[in-house]
């Protein structure tokens, strides 16, 4: 539904602007009622609608309803997601590297989400307790 109305909008806001730029100004009679007799209507009546002013209006009033609408349209809308069917993505373990008392490295499964590192520790050396003889 919105979809047409945008398009009825759009189509709406063409015809608009061309039938307004295809019409004449009011000043266009203006010189001829000074010196020409070609225009009586000046200061008089204005006359009959023609055409264009009868489609500019009705343009006008079409145009102003399909803005209401849209503008309805948007500020009602419930909040939904196209991912409301889709589960979240699992959390990635962190891997961090220790090392045991043996000099081994162990491998320890961390309960953040965070980034396993590139960068592995060295391992610590090791040092055997002397024993004295």
């Amino acid at each position: 539904m919105t979809v047409l109305i945008i398009i009825v909008h759009v189509f709406v806001c063409l015809a608009l602007i061309l039938i307004v730029l295809l019409q004449t100004g009011k000043g266009a009679d203006m010189g001829a009622s000074f010196g020409s007799s070609g225009s009586q209507t000046l200061f008089g009546a204005s006359g009959a609608m023609t055409f264009l002013n009868k489609a500019t209006t009705i343009v006008a009033v079409v145009f102003m309803v399909t803005c209401l609408l849209l503008a309805y349209i948007s500020t009602n809308q419930t909040s939904s997601s196209i991912m409301k069917d889709e589960k979240a993505p699992m959390e990635q373990k962190a891997v961090t590297a220790e090392t045991t008392e043996q000099g081994t490295p162990a491998t320890q499964v961390s309960d953040t989400a965070a980034p396993a590192s590139s960068e592995t520790t060295a391992p610590a050396p090791t040092t055997t307790p002397e024993t004295s003889k």
